[in-house]
């Protein structure tokens, strides 16, 4: 069992052998595979032709195109569900709260300012520690809410640099 959603809207999905329910209703189609990213599927006497653009495995979402129009698509299977019934999902583990200062050291470089926007692994600052320079990354998607820190500024190790 997995649960798939598009546009906000979650469906249930139960796939056997040759048998596919959505929402607990039986889904009939004919399916034939076109290419390796393409599939033709005929359904109720509609044929649909759908094709996979991307896929992103960390978050398992798909981009695909079916008839022409792109959608995206959120998978979530059975170990996901069973996660996020017990409270333990891990939708919350890429929000970033803060970086702290990992050892010691001098600021060199401020690449952020309150209101940025920064990705996972976007450079956020470069901290000089043992006469060597540690370049300091986002570990997660975030908007900088403050920096508190200044260039030439010394900090402690676990020093709270730059909050999301």
């Amino acid at each position: 069992m997995f649960s798939v959603t598009i546009q906000d809207e979650t469906f249930s999905v139960e796939k056997a052998e040759n048998l596919t329910e959505v929402n607990d209703k039986k889904i009939e189609w004919d399916l034939e595979w076109i290419s390796d990213r393409k599939i033709h599927l005929i359904r109720n006497n509609q044929s649909l032709e759908a094709e996979l653009i991307s896929f992103e495995r960390e978050t398992k979402t798909l981009q695909i195109r079916l008839n022409n129009k792109t959608v995206s698509l959120q998978l979530k299977d059975r170990f996901d569900l069973l996660l996020e019934k017990m409270g333990m999902n891990n939708s919350a583990a890429g929000l970033v709260k803060d970086i702290k200062a990992p050892m010691p050291g001098l600021i060199l470089e401020l690449k952020v300012k309150p209101g940025d926007e920064v990705k996972k692994g976007d450079v956020v600052l470069i901290l000089e520690a043992m006469k060597m320079e540690n370049i300091i990354k986002a570990p997660g998607d975030g908007l900088v809410k403050a920096v508190k820190v200044n260039l030439k500024q010394s900090v402690e190790k676990n020093q709270v640099l730059i909050q999301f």
